[in-house]
């Protein structure tokens, strides 16, 4: 525990001293978000409002996992970082590498369109095929690597994967969460505050594998995770550093992540999926985020098949705000939404654990 609170301390720190800065910097170099043309009116007001304030979470985020685990080996509390979280570190800043260029080009070029489709994809395609393909490696004392190439809901289940099979599951996952999550990241705080719910119930699932390691007792139900705790580490680390965040982004927001923070952080949640060995829990810890990319899937499905629109506009966020709802409504009623599937996705995980 000592781990996880000066973790999300450090970041949060680190990030909130480092936010004001970098709006200030991103204002006197001009580097705001481009607005589409065809969005909503109300988004309008939105166009130069400094944008890649991903750059901070993931600094923040960094300072506050290592800083962690420097003051811990220092003071004789704890050990330095494990292979499943510096793994999953390198998702996280990896993918959100991708977006700054993504976030940059849109900026230098001054349109809402960044790297091309294909130029994106392969970049995350190298960072997921590097983490997927990292996870399968690296065993402990007992034989446990940071993941194993099989599914997992609650836990591990089924036959043992091809490696070659489990990478591209995995890619899948990767590429599928860091896009839903930027399509979420349409409304100020509408996608931090969601991540944010995802962070907490792993910092909880980390906690409770921990507790039930088979390192610490072979039982029937303990779990075969290589390092839980540090795991439940980084997502403090990263939500420290995305309440920072969620400070200057609430409505009106004063900064937007740009694609720098959402596909670092959809990065992020899909690495802690696999290696805590949820990847199916994941579609009711990120909940949200798999509706919101469900509207888009739907809204093109039905208009090249049959020339009709199922909503005003997608995303879902977009659809509402045509329909007249305020902003602040919406990303409220929507975090909601998400807490509600983040608790569902908790009592999952323990109902094993309940007395029969």
């Amino acid at each position: 525990m000592i781990g996880i609170s000066l973790a999300a301390a450090l970041s949060l720190v680190v990030s909130m001293a480092l936010m004001p800065w970098l709006i200030n910097l991103l204002y006197r170099f001009k580097f705001g978000q481009e607005v589409r043309d065809d969005g909503p009116e109300g988004h309008k007001t939105k166009q130069g409002t400094p944008t890649m304030g991903g750059i901070v979470v993931i600094l923040g985020a960094v300072v506050g996992y290592f800083g962690a685990h420097a003051v811990m080996v220092l003071t004789g509390t704890g050990a330095g970082p494990t292979v499943s979280g510096l793994l999953v570190m390198f998702l996280f800043v990896g993918m959100g590498g991708v977006g700054f260029l993504d976030d940059f080009i849109k900026i230098y070029k001054r349109r809402s369109l960044g790297l091309r489709s294909g130029a994106k994809m392969v970049g995350q395609g190298v960072v997921g095929i590097g983490f997927a393909y990292g996870v399968t490696q690296f065993p402990n004392g007992y034989g446990y690597t940071p993941a194993a190439p099989q599914l997992s809901f609650l836990r591990d289940f089924g036959p043992p994967l091809m490696i070659a099979l489990f990478v591209l599951w995995a890619l899948f996952l990767i590429v599928g969460f860091s896009n839903a999550v930027n399509l979420t990241d349409g409304l100020d705080g509408l996608a931090t505050g969601a991540v944010i719910l995802s962070l907490v119930a792993y910092i909880i699932i980390g906690n409770w594998q921990l507790r039930q390691s088979c390192v610490e007792a072979l039982t029937a139900n303990c779990y075969q995770v290589r390092d839980p705790l540090d795991l439940a580490v980084v997502a403090a680390a990263v939500l420290g550093a995305c309440i920072a965040f969620l400070w200057f982004n609430a409505p009106p927001a004063k900064i937007f992540m740009g694609d720098t923070g959402s596909l670092a952080l959809g990065g992020l949640i899909v690495g802690l999926a696999i290696t805590t060995r949820t990847q199916l829990l994941l579609l009711l810890i990120g909940g949200l985020f798999v509706i919101i990319t469900m509207s888009v899937m739907v809204q093109i499905t039905s208009f090249r098949l049959t020339g009709k629109r199922i909503f005003r506009m997608a995303p879902l966020q977009h659809h509402f705000e045509l329909r007249g709802w305020a902003e602040t409504t919406i990303v409220i009623r929507f975090w909601i939404i998400q807490g509600l599937f983040v608790a569902t996705a908790i009592g999952l995980f323990y109902l094993e654990w309940m007395p029969r």
